[in-house]
Formats: C-alpha cells, sequence, structure tokens
C-alpha cells in the first residue's frame, strides 16, 4: 500500500477516534511501523504483516485507549513489539512510560525503536512481570491481550499504586473472566471501544485493588 494511502487511513481513522495528533506523530507513528515491519523479517514480531491491517489493528486499536490515560507514570505489561505502548508514547508524550516484556529479542526491537523515535519517555524493561520491582508503583499498569484478568491482577498487583488502576484491553467483554476476579478487586467499568476500520469487538476493562494487598 503506497504511503499516502497509509497517512490518509491513519489521519481519518485518528478523525473518528476523536484525537488530535499533529502531522509529526502521525508521521512517528508511521515510522514505528517500517521499523516494525523491516525487524518482522527476521525476528517474527508480530503476525500482522500487511500494511493497512497494521495501521487498523496497531496503531488505531492501540490509540483507542488515549482517552482513558490519567497518569503520570504507566507501565505497558507484556507489551511485545511495543504495543500499545509505542503508538501511545508518541500521541501522548506527557506520561512516562515503561514498556515491560520478558523476550529478548522483543525489547532489543524496543531499545532500537525508542532511540530512532527519539522516545525519552520511555524505558525499555527486560524481565518477567512476577520478577519485575519497580522503586516506585505506577498510577495505571496497562495490558493488551495479556492474560486473564484474574491472573493480571496475581502477576502485577505490587506494580499499581494505591490509588491506580489496571486497564486491560480485550476483544469481546470477558464476561466468565469478570465473574471469576477475585476479592478485593473492584470493577469501575467496562469501557466500549469502537477501533475505526475494524469489525470486531474490543473493550477496555478497568479495575483497582482494595485493602490490603501483601
Amino acid at each position: 500500500m503506497m504511503a499516502s494511502a497509509l497517512e490518509s487511513l491513519l489521519e481519518q481513522g485518528l478523525e473518528e477516534l476523536g484525537l488530535a495528533i499533529s502531522e509529526t506523530q502521525q508521521i512517528q507513528l508511521l515510522a514505528y511501523l517500517d521499523l516494525l515491519a523491516h525487524w518482522n523479517r527476521r525476528f517474527n514480531l508480530t503476525a500482522v504483516r500487511e500494511r493497512r491491517q497494521m495501521v487498523t489493528r496497531h496503531l488505531l486499536d492501540s490509540l483507542a485507549v488515549v482517552p482513558f490515560l490519567g497518569a503520570a507514570q504507566v507501565i505497558d505489561v507484556g507489551t511485545g513489539a511495543g504495543l500499545p505502548g509505542i503508538p501511545l508514547a508518541i500521541a501522548d508524550p506527557t506520561r512516562r512510560y515503561t514498556l515491560l516484556d520478558s523476550n529478548g529479542k522483543k525489547t532489543r526491537f524496543l531499545v532500537q525503536a525508542k532511540a530512532e523515535l527519539l522516545l525519552d519517555q520511555v524505558s525499555v524493561v527486560h524481565s518477567r512481570v512476577e520478577d519485575y520491582r519497580p522503586e516506585k508503583p505506577y498510577g495505571q499498569v496497562l495490558s493488551r491481550a495479556f492474560t486473564s484478568l484474574d491472573a493480571m491482577i496475581a502477576s502485577c498487583h505490587r506494580l499499581v499504586a494505591a490509588d491506580g488502576e489496571f486497564l486491560a484491553m480485550k476483544g469481546q467483554r470477558p464476561t466468565e473472566e469478570l465473574a471469576a476476579l477475585p476479592e478485593g478487586v473492584e470493577l469501575r467499568a467496562v469501557e466500549a471501544l469502537q477501533i475505526p476500520d475494524l469489525n470486531e469487538e474490543r473493550c477496555l476493562v478497568r479495575l483497582s485493588l482494595k485493602g490490603d494487598r501483601k
């Protein structure tokens, strides 16, 4: 697909999402896809290879959660190739983002992407989430198709601040997972996400912890 067509697809999608993102940021977003496609030939970072699908399934899908970001410090757990963390860092650079993944090939790509895209507000951590001990907890712990909700809580509960929240990006509303939430977890909301050019269900589950978490 020609670059101009990708630019138009991205611009239209951002307009449908209601996001005011500069031309420079849009160029950065497409530069990220170029870098991802280049590395993907060797390291198989994503199963999505067609550029139009990358705009929809990677960029627009990630950016749909921008309205729900409120913390100064956000961690993207199981970020993989930087989704949603890198698109969010480009589109909303006022926050600091930690991108955590246990796969060395993927974190090497993330380090390269951080450098080439000049994302100074991004930190890359190569670690299993269970082993990671940050200096301070995060206001929001974000994941995209990472694991079940109860497993996310179990592995990430030490990462979230007392007044923070979990943001879990899902496909269809995870009714069974919501019913199986452990005691002490509060469901704040299930937000429906409308992804431009994608005829599939998406939602964002917002959770918080109550009481003693030791």
